[in-house]
């Protein structure tokens, strides 16, 4: 039987009711899952509720979740699509039934194209993380993810602060060029 990957059993033990793995997922995926909120609605708060909705709807559907290849973020961004989607609808339905004058950076209907570039830009992200050696995977999971500066990265996984410069300075590069990938496509 193949090992699974972290996502993997992260998902199954979270599907069975175990918090602490739902807080893993929750911390390895946050911020893909709030950038994508963000470059749909384009406001902070807005984007910062969607996720806290993504990661509630994802809890309740967990346990009937059949994760399709190793990382569980696309399934998470196709969640955040759809909250999205009900926030613009609710903006639009609200300032339909105010005195106010319209909202005109209100767009009227969510852009499908868009979405798709975000899943398939979600899906390239996650597929190129999982190529990354096991340090890099690290370093770059508490830089980027959940936000340590460089020494504490280094603290934490023990080497030297170049070493995480260095290496999340390549990661990072290696990512922009998957992104230009899909962009490009």
């Amino acid at each position: 039987m193949p090992e699974r990957s972290e996502d993997q059993e992260w998902a199954a033990r979270a599907a069975a009711g175990d918090e602490s793995a739902f807080r893993a997922i929750y911390r390895a995926h946050v911020r893909p899952v709030y950038w994508i909120a963000h470059g749909i609605l384009g406001s902070v708060v807005d984007a910062e509720d969607v996720t806290q909705e993504t990661f509630v709807v994802a809890w309740r559907k967990l346990p009937k979740l059949e994760l399709v290849g190793d990382s569980i973020l696309p399934w998470l961004a196709t969640i955040c699509r759809f909250q999205a989607a009900n926030r613009l609808r609710r903006r639009i339905r609200d300032r339909e039934h105010t005195a106010e004058t319209p909202d005109e950076t209100i767009a009227d209907t969510v852009n499908v194209e868009d979405q798709i570039i975000s899943a398939e830009l979600a899906e390239r992200i996650a597929a190129e993380i999982g190529t990354l050696g096991e340090l890099d995977r690290e370093i770059f999971r508490l830089c980027a993810s959940e936000g340590y500066a460089y020494q504490a990265a280094a603290d934490e996984l023990g080497v030297s602060h170049a070493v995480v410069r260095n290496r999340l300075s390549r990661v990072r590069t290696q990512l922009r060029g998957a992104v230009k990938e899909v962009r490009d496509a």
